[in-house]
């Protein structure tokens, strides 16, 4: 006896607490019973009829059949629609129903039927979705940098490296001072030409970074800035001795290429440094520098390459955090963890 009790005392808890909407219908519909979940899923009340889901609205029935699908199979392991709730505002649903109880004499029949609530799953599919778009975005935009780079690099590089030595052999036969002089400006423009396009095809995509690694990429990248902001003092340190995941190289080196490029914009820093550490369990990327700083709040919902940086950061499923300051500088720190082979999907 005692142990009924018990066993009514838990079944009665787990009706009233379930996340799911749990009903007791008749044949004819008419709600017998329900739980709190499924009062605050639907609207309805004890005593009216559950409605027909978009399904069974629409559905072609044949003469005799019971328009509802869920009590024509009697029962239904799994089963979605939209189901007419709040003043017919429909609701994605996942459903399941039975027959609990049949009175052999009138053949009156009662059916559990469970309603899971579906906008939540559907959100978290959506979003799954959103990430899935933009890391193949990223993905396609990375394979056309790298296609362009090599197209600078092979293509229009060698051509100006051509046309180079072709005026180099008109200059040796050239006589005329003036002619010689004219022949070796177009030369030095020439070569600054060849310059800039050698320093385009590195900005979408060095060579170094598909060869050496990120940190060959990064010290590659600071060098260039050194030479040409002679203003600030830029500091590497790593301790990185092997290659990370090359999804996770291209992200973090496009994120210190765009947080370098803003200090360069806008920070007046005197100093820049560049931490880049490897743990047991992931990544720390660590760019500081020494200058302006800015009110982070107020430029929350300012500036592209702040928001580009941080959806590179979360398609690898890390952590981007802004800190700045007025007068204080500014530190993008980024966290990112390294799964062992196999572990990714």
């Amino acid at each position: 006896m005692k142990s009924l009790q018990l066993e009514d005392r838990y079944l009665k808890q787990i009706f009233e607490n379930i996340q799911d909407g749990v009903l007791i219908m008749d044949h004819e519909r008419n709600i017998l019973m329900m739980n709190p979940a499924a009062r605050h899923l639907t609207g309805w009340g004890l005593a009216e009829k559950v409605p027909y889901c978009k399904f069974c609205q629409e559905r072609e029935v044949a003469a005799g059949e019971n328009r509802c699908y869920l009590i024509e199979q009697e029962e239904v392991p799994y089963f979605k629609s939209q189901m007419p709730t709040y003043h017919g505002v429909k609701v994605d649903v996942e459903m399941s129903t039975a027959l609990i109880y049949e009175e052999a004499d009138s053949g009156a029949k009662e059916y559990l039927l469970v309603l899971r609530d579906q906008r939540q799953k559907k959100h978290e599919e959506e979003i799954r979705m959103s990430k899935w778009m933009i890391q193949k975005l990223i993905e396609a935009k990375e394979t056309e940098h790298q296609r362009l780079a090599q197209e600078l690099h092979d293509g229009v590089g060698q051509s100006l490296y051509s046309i180079s030595i072709a005026l180099q052999t008109i200059e040796s036969f050239v006589e005329d001072e003036r002619v010689h002089q004219y022949v070796h400006e177009v030369r030095n423009e020439l070569n600054q030409v060849m310059a800039d396009v050698k320093s385009y095809s590195s900005q979408l995509r060095p060579k170094s970074l598909d060869r050496l690694g990120l940190v060959a990429a990064a010290e590659e990248l600071l060098q260039t800035q050194q030479k040409t902001h002679a203003e600030t003092i830029f500091h590497f340190c790593h301790n990185i001795s092997s290659r990370l995941p090359n999804h996770i190289e291209i992200n973090l080196y496009r994120v210190l290429q765009e947080a370098l490029h803003n200090v360069n914009k806008y920070a007046e820093a005197s100093s820049v440094r560049v931490l880049l550490e490897e743990t047991d369990t992931g990544v720390y990327l660590n760019i500081h520098d020494n200058g302006r700083g800015f009110d982070t709040e107020e430029r929350k919902h300012q500036g592209l390459g702040m928001k580009h940086m941080e959806e590179r950061v979360a398609q690898l499923g890390g952590t981007f955090t802004l800190l700045s300051e007025p007068g204080e500088g500014t530190s993008v720190l980024v966290y990112v963890s390294v799964q062992e082979e196999g572990e990714e999907e």
